[in-house]
């Protein structure tokens, strides 16, 4: 895999092309075996952000390159250039291995590539991805996603993820390792870890439960039930089920372990109380039940969210 192309097109996402550029652009100093040969590949010139870039070749040089990288693009509400699209499933055709970045899912998932498979983008656009392309199994909850000759991303962070395992896979750990300390980053998160992500708050407030909600978050650390949520709202428990699948796309139980989990993490990240104490606070009960549905929901342990997320003005 030694030669590396980056599809690019007007729109591009700044941030995950520099990133494709810098970890496969140049090789650290401490290694000595040859790196990637990077080409940028798209119309001349090309718009991203408020900078014009100019590529080294047309887009029908992808079809060329061992690996094209799709970084992400900002306007997901319309179709992606359908020159870059084709390009780009030529390129798959011609046997290069082909990645996305954040929002490229939406090319490569245009091109087809994606049909039948398991893919990522970011959390809040693979609702859109899902609904635009049924065929595609989209996880939401993950990082990245390797199906060998395709991968996708989420966002921003996980673009850093992919590219090292990309790093991994054609190099070895210990080069992506010190591809990682030169860029000051965990040298390796696996591709199914969570997002870090959880369902916020509804943002509008003229519905049935405007009230509840702020009610709710007030007492996390009450065993709270569905008839209490009931009783709250004035409702009975089978219209407060309606009312939630309707404004917080959920059930009732569902958006409430969903809170615990938001006031978790932010404990975790900004205090020093022990996961029995974050458990209680959340109305967890016991640190093992904590674990167990952080776990689940996060992908990492509660100590292992803490080290990665804890920053020093945090702390109490």
């Amino acid at each position: 895999m030694d030669t590396v192309a980056l599809a690019v097109t007007d729109g591009m996402l700044h941030f995950e092309l520099s990133v494709a550029y810098e970890i496969f652009g140049s090789a650290p100093d401490a290694v000595t075996t040859p790196w990637y040969r990077l080409s940028v590949c798209g119309p001349s010139p090309v718009r991203v952000g408020r900078f014009l870039l100019e590529p080294d070749h047309g887009l029908d040089r992808l079809r060329y390159a061992d690996t094209v990288i799709v970084p992400g693009w900002a306007d997901v509400d319309v179709d992606p250039p359908a020159d870059l699209v084709d390009a780009v499933r030529s390129a798959h055709e011609a046997g290069a291995r082909v990645a996305s970045l954040c929002t490229g899912a939406f090319v490569l998932a245009a091109a087809g590539l994606l049909d039948g498979r398991r893919a990522t983008t970011h959390w809040a656009h693979t609702d859109l991805l899902t609904d635009r392309h049924p065929q595609v199994s989209v996880d939401p909850d993950v990082l990245y996603v390797d199906n060998g000759s395709v991968l996708t991303s989420a966002g921003k962070a996980a673009a850093l993820d992919l590219c090292l395992h990309l790093v991994r896979l054609d190099h070895g750990s210990s080069i992506a390792n010190t591809v990682a300390r030169r860029l000051v980053v965990p040298p390796h998160r696996d591709g199914g870890q969570a997002q870090f992500v959880t369902t916020p708050l509804p943002a509008r407030t003229d519905h049935p439960l405007a009230a509840l909600f702020p009610w709710v978050l007030e007492r996390l650390d009450h065993p709270l039930s569905v008839e209490d949520l009931a009783r709250q709202a004035r409702m009975s428990s089978r219209n407060l089920g309606r009312h939630f699948r309707s404004v917080a796309g959920t059930t009732p139980l569902r958006w409430l372990l969903t809170q615990r989990i938001r006031r978790a993490q932010e404990l975790l990240e900004t205090t020093d109380d022990t996961v029995d104490a974050i458990a209680s606070a959340t109305g967890m009960g016991t640190a093992a039940t904590l674990r167990r549905h952080f776990n689940r929901a996060v992908g990492v342990p509660p100590d292992s969210y803490r080290r990665t997320f804890r920053s020093p003005a945090g702390r109490p």
